[in-house]
């Protein structure tokens, strides 16, 4: 069986410990209903926005002693030069509570002893997403999905989030679901040219899997043929040889789209999914097991933080006020709306005025209780549906 995004070796849809159950309060008491939505002017000239999934990536030198090549950092830095923390909700897997995040602004935890089931779970009861906001503005919106779109009703989970094309491996005409990243790049590019990008923005969620779990093996040593190892660990050496090849890919992703569409603008989030699971060997070094499981189980920040970068191709972001230097992953879709000029819906302005009180945390803000009364909002006012 090939790898899955964020899947790894020993995970698998785990045995009930007991009745599983949604979160303690997660059908919070009722709160004033959310005011409808404005429309949105859908003549007005936008970027292009790509939401780029980079799997398992993160700032490896945020352990002690690990070498890195020259200007290594650098990939992690948006344009205007600031390097940004992401908090997300898993370490070392799965990638779908990130996907859930950053998505519909929800937060897996809700779910509780759910949540590694979310996408199956909120697949066609989940109507609030980015996609459909875009969508509510003029855009076309699209995903590239890198395996099956069956996998954890993935296909169902996005396109009821307001994805109008998903585009999964088939699609894509491979049987394989890890590719080189250039491969995800050059379906993107393949989507643009098939679709003329002067007459409706586009929205694009991108997934790269090069990067993903093991690490134990070399993958594709022909895309680096001058690498030298680092004189770290085999293991260490490797995520970064694949960073390394990542972020040559995507300069030279983003030098093609400003050189095939120079009168058009583009933004784009990239942001790392979950550290690698090599990370938990690396952050602290000799760190006793049980104090290790401790840390994983109580979320502490660093296993659960990667970051995020904005870059404009031909585009200044519009807001970045809401791009915190350190921000939970369930606020991104405010992020991107904010940069890019979109004026957000009652619903996205109820959860920035919690990013806001929060200073970026979401669902660990007064241990959940104003994820728990957002949920309610969004149950009340149907864009969560039968949960």
């Amino acid at each position: 069986m090939g790898a899955v995004p964020g899947r790894q070796s020993y995970e698998a849809d785990p045995p009930a410990s007991g009745p599983l159950r949604l979160a303690s309060g997660a059908h919070a008491a009722s709160w004033p209903a959310l005011p409808p939505s404005e429309q949105c002017d859908t003549t007005a000239r936008r970027p292009h926005i790509i939401l780029l999934l980079d799997e398992s990536s993160f700032d490896i030198t945020a352990a002690p002693g690990v070498k890195v090549p020259p200007g290594y950092s650098d990939y992690f830095k948006s344009s205007d030069g600031t390097r940004r923390t992401l908090t997300v909700e898993a370490t070392g897997g799965p990638t779908w509570y990130s996907e859930l995040n950053v998505l519909t602004g929800m937060s897996a935890r809700s779910f509780g002893d759910l949540k590694f089931y979310v996408t199956r779970i909120a697949a066609g009861r989940v109507t609030r997403g980015l996609p459909r906001a875009l969508q509510r503005c003029g855009y076309k919106t699209f995903s590239l999905y890198p395996t099956y779109g069956g996998f954890l009703g993935a296909r169902t989970f996005q396109k009821g989030t307001g994805v109008g094309q998903f585009i999964d491996m088939a699609d894509m005409g491979v049987d394989e679901d890890r590719q080189p990243d250039k491969f995800y790049f050059d379906q993107a590019l393949k989507v643009f040219a098939s679709e003329p990008p002067s007459q409706s923005p586009i929205f694009m969620f991108v997934y790269l899997t090069a990067n993903h779990f093991p690490w134990w093996n070399v993958y594709r040593p022909d895309l680096t043929p001058d690498w030298t190892p680092l004189g770290n660990t085999a293991e260490t050496d490797e995520y970064i040889r694949r960073q390394t090849v990542t972020a040559k890919d995507y300069r030279d992703f983003t030098t093609r789209l400003a050189r095939d569409y120079p009168d058009q603008s583009f933004l784009v989030l990239r942001f790392g999914d979950h550290q690698p699971a090599i990370s938990q060997k690396l952050l602290e070094p000799g760190i006793d097991r049980k104090l290790l499981t401790q840390r994983l189980m109580t979320a502490d920040r660093r296993y659960f933080s990667t970051y995020y970068a904005l870059d404009g191709i031909n585009f200044r972001p519009a807001d970045l006020s809401s791009a915190l230097e350190t921000l939970d992953a369930a606020y991104i879709p405010i992020v991107i709306q904010e940069a890019a000029g979109i004026p957000l819906d009652p619903s996205f302005e109820e959860q920035k005025s919690i990013m806001l009180r929060c200073k970026g945390r979401f669902y660990a803000c007064k241990n959940g209780a104003e994820a728990r009364r957002f949920n309610r909002l969004l149950i009340d006012a149907g864009l969560v549906r039968g949960l």
